[in-house]
C-alpha cells in the first residue's frame, strides 16, 4: 500500500473544519486592517532564498528542497529551483518584479504550503502551512515607522484573541541595523573563541561563518554557554534604540503585553531592528506559534529599490494544535441542518429539487436516496449528525407539505413547502 511520504500528512474532516475556521477568522482580521491577498508560486529560483534568507542559515544550508530544472536537451544547463521554505522572500521578489512601490504602502498577506527538509516532530512537517503578512513600501509611504511594527504586533494579538488562544506570550528584541551588527559580531567572535570547542558542530561552524546564528541553537548542553555571550542590546545605535523604544511605547498604550528577550534573533539573515515571537505553552519545548520582524534591506539584497518592511509567519499546523487544546474540530464543524429522505420510486428528483431550494437559504442539507427504506434513512440521518429528517414521499409532494422530524426530541410536524426554510432556521436560532 502506498502511503503519504514521511513528514507529510492528509488533513481530513472534521479537522479541516478547524483549519477553515482559522483561515476565515484570520481573513476577517486582515480585512479590518486593510491587508490584501497575494499568491506567489510555491517554487522559485534558488538564488532568491540563498541571497534573501542567507547562505549560512539552517534553512538554506540544510533544509531546502532543491532540484535542477533541465532544458529539453540533456546538454542544456538547467535552472536551480527550490520549493519555497518561507513566504517573505517571494513576496519581496513580487514587489520588485511588479514595481509595487507605485502603490505606496503595500499591506499584503498569503496563506499556503511551505516546504523544509527537517526532522518531523510534533507540529512540524516537511510540507507545512503558513499564514504570512507583510507591510512593505518606500520610506516616504511610512514603511519604516515604528508605528508599522506596533500595528503588525497589535494585529497579531487581535488574531490570537479572536481565535480564542489564551495565555500567549509576546517576546520582543531589536537586532539592530547591519551597521550595529558589525561591532556585535566582532565581540561575539571574540567571546566564542575560547568556548566554541565545547559546543555542537553547528555552533562551531556558525561561530566562523555567522556568529549571530549561534543564538538559534536548540542543543540543551550549549545553552549555559550561550547565556554568557554578549547581547545585541549592548551594541544598538541611537536610531535603533529610539525605534525600539517607540514600538514598546505604542504597544503599552494599546494594551498589548510583551516581554523583552535579548537572545531572540530569529533564524533568517534578513531581519533588522524589531524581531518577535508569540509563544504558547500547549506546544511544549518548541512553543513558538509565530514569529517575524523587520527586514529593511531585503529589497536591495534582491536587486530592488530601498523598501523597508516588516512581516510575520504563523505556523498554521502549530496554531491549530494550540486551538485543539481548548476546542475540537467537531465543535466548529457545522453539521447538516436537515437530511432529506426520498421514499419510493421517482422521489429522487423531487428530493433534489427541495434540497436546492433549502440550500439557497444557507441551510446545510444532506440528501438520501429513494432506494433506502425509512429505517435506513433515519440511520443515515443520525450518522450524518443532522438535526432534522425531512420526508419526501408521493403524498407529501402532492400536498406540497412535508413531514419534518426533530431527531433530538422526536417531535414531528407537517410544514408547507413555502415555510420549510423559515421553520428550520427559526428552530436553529432558538
Amino acid at each position: 500500500m502506498i502511503k503519504a511520504v514521511r513528514g507529510t500528512r492528509d488533513l481530513l474532516p472534521p479537522d479541516t473544519a478547524l483549519w477553515n475556521f482559522v483561515e476565515s477568522a484570520v481573513r476577517d482580521v486582515f480585512r479590518a486592517y486593510n491587508f490584501h491577498e497575494i499568491r506567489t508560486p510555491i517554487f522559485e529560483d534558488t538564488q532568491l532564498f540563498s541571497r534573501g534568507v542567507g547562505e549560512e542559515t539552517d534553512i538554506v544550508a540544510k533544509e531546502m528542497f532543491t532540484w535542477e530544472d533541465r532544458g529539453r536537451a540533456e546538454s542544456d544547463k538547467g535552472q536551480s529551483l527550490t520549493l519555497r521554505p518561507e513566504a517573505t522572500a517571494g513576496i519581496v521578489r513580487a514587489y520588485i518584479e511588479h514595481k509595487l512601490w507605485d502603490r505606496g504602502l503595500n499591506k499584503l498577506f498569503c496563506i499556503g504550503p511551505m516546504f523544509r527538509r527537517e526532522r518531523p516532530q510534533k507540529g512540524r512537517y516537511r510540507q507545512f502551512y503558513q499564514i504570512d503578512a507583510e507591510i512593505i513600501g518606500p520610506s516616504s509611504a511610512g514603511s519604516e515607522s515604528p508605528a508599522r511594527d506596533a500595528e503588525i504586533l497589535e494585529m497579531l494579538a487581535t488574531i490570537l484573541d479572536r481565535l480564542g488562544i489564551k495565555d500567549w506570550t509576546l517576546e520582543l528584541n531589536s537586532v539592530g541595523t547591519p551597521a550595529d551588527r558589525v561591532n556585535f559580531n566582532e565581540a561575539l567572535r571574540k567571546a566564542l573563541e575560547p568556548l566554541v570547542e565545547g559546543m555542537c558542530e553547528d555552533c562551531q561552524r556558525r561561530a566562523v561563518t555567522n556568529p549571530l546564528r549561534v543564538f538559534d541553537c536548540k542543543v540543551p548542553a550549549d545553552q549555559p554557554i550561550i547565556e554568557t555571550l554578549p547581547r545585541i542590546s549592548q551594541f544598538l545605535g541611537e536610531d535603533s534604540r529610539q525605534h525600539f523604544d517607540a514600538v514598546q511605547e505604542i504597544l503599552t498604550k494599546t494594551g498589548v503585553p510583551f516581554s523583552l528577550n535579548s537572545r531572540l534573533v530569529r533564524g533568517l539573515d534578513y531581519y533588522t531592528r524589531t524581531a518577535f515571537e508569540f509563544t504558547h505553552g500547549a506546544l511544549g519545548a518548541q512553543n513558538a506559534i509565530l514569529g517575524g520582524g523587520r527586514y529593511d534591506g531585503l529589497s536591495e539584497a534582491l536587486g530592488g529599490p530601498a523598501a523597508p518592511g516588516i512581516g510575520f509567519a504563523i505556523g498554521e499546523d502549530r496554531l491549530v494544535m494550540s486551538l485543539q487544546e481548548n476546542a475540537t474540530a467537531e465543535g466548529i464543524l457545522r453539521q447538516p441542518d436537515a437530511y432529506i429522505a426520498p421514499l419510493g420510486p421517482g422521489m429522487n428528483p423531487e428530493a433534489a429539487r427541495l434540497a436546492r431550494e433549502l440550500r439557497r437559504h444557507d441551510l446545510v442539507i444532506e440528501l438520501g436516496d429513494e432506494t433506502f427504506r425509512l429505517k435506513k434513512s433515519f440511520e443515515a440521518a443520525t450518522r450524518a449528525g443532522a438535526k432534522y429528517i425531512l420526508i419526501v414521499g408521493e403524498n407529501e409532494v402532492k400536498a406540497e407539505s412535508f413531514a419534518l422530524k426533530n431527531l433530538a426530541t422526536g417531535e414531528q410536524v407537517s410544514v408547507p413547502r413555502s415555510e420549510l426554510a423559515k421553520t428550520i432556521q427559526a428552530t436553529l436560532v432558538s
